[in-house]
């Protein structure tokens, strides 16, 4: 079966396959979806309150894309996929490859804190030109306990991703990093997490103070790959801060050529 969520063509276009043509296709199980022209805002507040009633917030989400001029070239793609023996099926996210960078975010969200009766609103943060080439994400059950089992592939440039207390339409006083750029040491998306290899889960765990939020991801396991923790590099190409009637503070750029995550382990507390 294959489903793709496309309106483009009318069916008076369609020509019909001779059996040569049909016995060449190779198809399987999944979903195309696209996201040309993709646009969305809103008034939407999300929370995280603690126990003693300090809480953080983010609000008023916006999110763009623009695209190459072709609707439906280079979609995403959902498959379930079997895992390594023993293990259960996935469900796999996979990118656009957008070998052309033509697919490009913005994003815009505001965020703050309460404490002690007192809300504060901190700034915005703003995103442009954002874009993915390639990679994905996983998802099963984990091989131990409950929760969800993750992996994820990321290759990702940022133009701009600047922190600016007095509002996203307020750039005067600003922390910018220009020129972000996030992907494996060999050039391919970097393998933060694998289903098989390298899990990561989400879940809840109970200790002697009750429930609480679980996010890990495991060590490497030779058993279905090499043992080793795939290498990425981040490279910002300037950090930068500007305020009015002060002269910007340029920190140049930061490198980091090749990076590891062997083991991750966050608990929240309670």
């Amino acid at each position: 079966m294959l489903c793709a969520f496309y309106c483009a063509p009318a069916a008076w276009a369609m020509e019909a396959l001779s059996d040569s043509a049909l016995s060449a296709v190779r198809g399987r199980d999944g979903v195309s979806f696209d996201l040309n022209g993709f646009a969305m805002s809103g008034d939407a507040r999300v929370s995280y309150t603690t126990p003693v009633g300090s809480s953080l917030y983010v609000e008023k989400f916006h999110a763009s894309r623009s695209d190459n001029p072709l609707p439906f070239s280079d979609p995403y793609r959902l498959d379930i996929l079997p895992s390594a023996p023993g293990l259960a099926d996935y469900i796999n996210i996979a990118f656009p490859a957008n070998t052309n960078g033509d697919q490009r975010w913005q994003l815009a969200y505001d965020w703050g804190v309460g404490a002690n009766g007192v809300v504060r609103e901190q700034g915005s943060v703003v995103v442009k030109d954002m874009v993915f080439y390639g990679g994905g994400l996983q998802f099963t059950t984990p091989q131990v306990n409950e929760g969800i089992a993750f992996g994820a592939a990321l290759k990702m440039d940022i133009a701009q991703l600047s922190f600016q207390p007095r509002g996203r339409d307020d750039a005067t006083e600003a922390m910018v990093l220009s020129g972000v750029h996030i992907g494996g040491v060999d050039g391919k998306p970097w393998v933060i997490a694998n289903v098989a290899s390298q899990p990561g889960v989400i879940n809840a765990l109970t200790d002697e103070t009750g429930p609480r939020l679980h996010i890990g991801i495991d060590w490497p396991d030779a058993r279905y790959g090499n043992g080793q923790a795939s290498a990425g590099s981040i490279v910002v190409d300037n950090i930068s801060f500007v305020s009015p009637g002060q002269p910007t503070v340029d920190l140049g750029s930061s490198r980091i050529g090749s990076v590891q995550i062997q083991y991750l382990d966050i608990k929240f507390k309670q």
